[in-house]
């Protein structure tokens, strides 16, 4: 499958780890229509994979993504708005793609993230960031505004955080990141390779049919407070959790003390 792309590098691991990177690095990962639908094909296929456990998101050369590339942008500007309609709609769908993994996703972060880029980095479930990253919404100063990835934004940092970022444009560092929310861990750069290991070891540990009912519950869920539909959604979730071969096999190896079947050596 890796062959047919010319835009990524993909390749699955050992214990099921899938890599997705990004290898525009002399555009610094930016990204056109070619881009956008290899990345959806990547994220369809490993959706799909059941021996694919987890999913990192990186990118080649010093930088994470640039977002849109300028000259996609040109060739936008001067496309009709219903050619218009159906790019952002197959974007939308890429991020779509991303978010609603079934399995657990990672964005590895270093260099510059910015505009579409902070979308994929939003839409991953967790993110680690180099000491260096540096992340911006910068569509205000183009004219234009980060419409298709403002919902994984105001997601991942809050309404209020979302908007602020929009409006000043202007660029935060790691540490302002992992303060808002937009990263969950700030490394050295040399420390890089080391934390997303030690977090996907982490997350080979869990039971699979419980990390996709995870993202499927909280994808459902609305922050605010906790009314009737909430309550019993979350009683039929656990219901039918406690039923599934994974929770069976999860109490029996603790009670056992033995490490559950899924989890990774």
């Amino acid at each position: 499958m890796k062959d047919q792309f010319s835009t990524l590098q993909l390749a699955v691991r050992s214990g099921g780890v899938a890599w997705v990177e990004m290898a525009r690095p002399a555009v610094f990962n930016a990204f056109d229509e070619q881009m956008i639908g290899e990345l959806d094909a990547a994220f369809a296929a490993l959706a799909a994979n059941r021996d694919v456990r987890v999913v990192v998101l990186s990118a080649q050369g010093k930088h994470f993504s640039a977002g849109a590339d300028l000259q996609w942008m040109q060739r936008a500007s001067q496309a009709s708005e219903a050619d218009n309609l159906a790019d952002a709609r197959r974007f939308a769908a890429m991020l779509a793609r991303l978010a609603q993994m079934p399995q657990p996703t990672l964005a590895r972060v270093q260099g510059a993230a910015l505009g579409g880029g902070v979308g994929l980095v939003c839409a991953c479930d967790l993110a680690i960031a180099s000491e260096d990253a540096r992340f911006a919404l910068t569509e205000a100063r183009l004219g234009i505004l980060p419409a298709v990835i403002g919902p994984y934004l105001v997601n991942a940092v809050g309404l209020r955080q979302a908007k602020a970022l929009a409006l000043m444009a202007e660029r935060i560092d790691a540490q302002r990141a992992l303060a808002i929310g937009l990263v969950q861990q700030v490394v050295p750069a040399p420390d890089m390779d080391a934390a997303v290991d030690a977090a996907m070891q982490a997350l080979l540990q869990g039971s699979p049919q419980a990390q996709h009912a995870i993202k499927d519950f909280f994808g459902q869920l609305n922050v605010g407070p906790v009314g009737e539909a909430a309550r019993e959604l979350s009683a039929q979730t656990i219901s039918r959790a406690r039923t599934t071969d994974d929770a069976r096999e999860g109490f029996a190896a603790f009670l056992e003390k033995r490490p559950p079947r899924w989890a990774a050596s």
